[in-house]
């Protein structure tokens, strides 16, 4: 059995197993979900469930991959991840102390050597960073981070965005023979989908912080490690172009606190999926819509790789159009 193969389904079961008992362990900690005006469910809910997420992954990649330097550190900078993350479903950390946690997770990959040093030059050869290395590489894995997590609002959204952005990356990474990315990937991408079972609408449970925090996180750090490994930044760009709805998302986010003179942190109810639930769709329309746009991001990143060249920049360029045309239209950047 191909070591992908392995992965993917050592952690979907693992995961799938799992989160049942991790269900139990949240109600009996505290770290419960409760409804307010600004959230779409409407009763007490578990979170944590990135806790089933993470082990899973955990488990498949040294069962799989066994443990190198490289898989070390990924896996060490996820277990501190995740530590916030359980603190965070626990306490409700405020902003600039999981920022902070964020900041220290990256600093680990950097402290393990994986970090973005190069980047392709178009007309050929590379830009090296240098000095730029370090601080570029913490903003590329605490934006991931924050990316996923903002785009958790809707029962499975942000776990079936990830998988297909994780299937996107196992794709390409087979195509361009990145065996390791692959395994990585399969790992995450079987983590989620066997947590999916109980987040798709009606969800039993939330991943929390501790999932979208961990899968952000996981998705930048095989991302750089795939960029390392190729010495190419296509690696960089598919996971970019497979999350390109939550990255919109959050890019749109900004703006509109910045413009209604709101901290940049502060949650409000102006997300995508927000204003596609005020137009009249149900939350599995609305996450089922959502998943079939990430599906065409993620087939214009794998196209990337194959046509490569202008015709893979206007096929990305002209779904991004629609996409923000279409958010700016039902009112994304308006404050109500």
């Amino acid at each position: 059995m191909n070591t992908y193969v392995a992965a993917f389904a050592i952690a979907l079961v693992i995961s799938f197993l799992l989160t049942p008992y991790v269900k139990k362990l949240a109600f009996k900690i505290g770290a419960v979900d409760k409804p307010d005006e600004r959230k779409v469910h409407t009763r007490v809910m578990p979170r944590l469930g990135g806790l089933a997420i993470f082990v899973a992954f955990l488990l498949s990649v040294v069962v799989t991959m066994g443990i190198t330097n490289d898989v070390l550190g990924i896996l060490l900078g996820s277990l501190a991840i995740v530590v916030v993350g359980i603190l965070d479903d626990k306490y409700q950390l405020p902003a600039k102390v999981k920022l902070l946690g964020q900041i220290g997770a990256a600093c680990i990959l950097v402290l393990f050597d994986i970090r973005i040093e190069w980047l392709n030059n178009p007309v050929g050869g590379y830009f090296y960073l240098d000095y730029l290395s370090v601080p570029f590489t913490v903003f590329w894995v605490v934006s991931f981070t924050n990316v996923v997590n903002l785009m958790d609002g809707l029962d499975g959204l942000a776990a079936g965005v990830s998988a297909i952005a994780s299937i996107t990356i196992i794709i390409v990474a087979l195509q361009e023979s990145y065996f390791a990315v692959a395994a990585l990937s399969a790992a995450l991408a079987g983590a989620i989908i066997g947590f999916l079972r109980y987040n798709f609408n009606p969800a039993t449970i939330f991943m929390g912080d501790t999932g979208s925090m961990f899968i952000g996180y996981t998705l930048a750090a095989i991302s750089i490690f795939g960029a390392v490994k190729s010495a190419a930044t296509i690696a960089l760009v598919v996971p970019a172009i497979a999350l390109g709805l939550p990255i919109m998302d959050t890019a749109f986010a900004i703006i509109r606190r910045k413009i209604n003179g709101k901290p940049i942190f502060k949650p409000d109810k102006g997300h995508l999926h927000h204003r596609l639930l005020a137009l009249g769709l149900s939350q599995r329309q609305v996450v089922l819509l959502m998943y079939l746009v990430s599906a065409l991001l993620g087939t214009s990143a794998i196209l990337l790789t194959e046509i490569g060249g202008l015709y893979s920049i206007l096929l990305v360029s002209a779904i991004v159009a629609v996409v923000g045309f279409c958010a700016k239209k039902i009112g994304i950047l308006n404050d109500r």
